[in-house]
This record gives C-alpha cells, structure tokens and sequence, in this order.
C-alpha cells in the first residue's frame, strides 16, 4: 500500500525534532455547492531540525514515532520566510 504524501505550511518548528504542518484542502459543501477551505494539523518528524516556520514542505505518513507523530518531513517546496528588512536610498 503506497504511502499518503500531502502538502503544507510549517506553523510550528519549537518542539525538538518536531515541526507542526497546516495542511489544507478545498472541499464542496454538501448542500450549497460552495468551495470552502478546511484545514488539519499534522506533527511531523524531522531529524535534524533544518526547517523553519513558514517553509512549504512535503510530509510522508510513517509508521508511529510517538503518541502525535506519524508522519516525516520528506523535502522542502517553496519557502516564504519573509527577507530581512532592507534600506533602500532613494
């Protein structure tokens, strides 16, 4: 059975070893028809502490490591990490 692989926004990276991931996804409401936006949380285990919070990455289900932690880190996507500030003369 292959391994589920989703998608998410690192919230938290405080814990040792440990980063919480905001995954979302887009759902139809069963009555209206209308788009809506849920999201879940997931601990995911990442053995050397190399990711930051708010850093796009992919997660991979695994068996459990600890009572929340069932997934891992796989790579990094995207980064959003906002830049230092610059001074710009002008």
């Amino acid at each position: 059975m292959p391994k589920r692989v989703l998608t998410g926004v690192i919230v938290s990276d405080k814990g040792e070893k440990t980063v919480v991931v905001n995954v979302e996804r887009k759902v139809k409401h069963p009555l209206y028809g209308k788009i809506i936006r849920r999201s879940k949380k997931y601990h995911a285990h990442d053995e050397a502490n190399e990711y930051k919070a708010g850093e796009t990455v992919r997660i991979e289900e695994i068996a459990p490591i600890s009572k929340l932690k069932t997934w891992k880190v796989l790579d990094r996507v995207n980064t959003h990490v906002a830049p230092e500030r610059v001074d710009v003369d002008a």
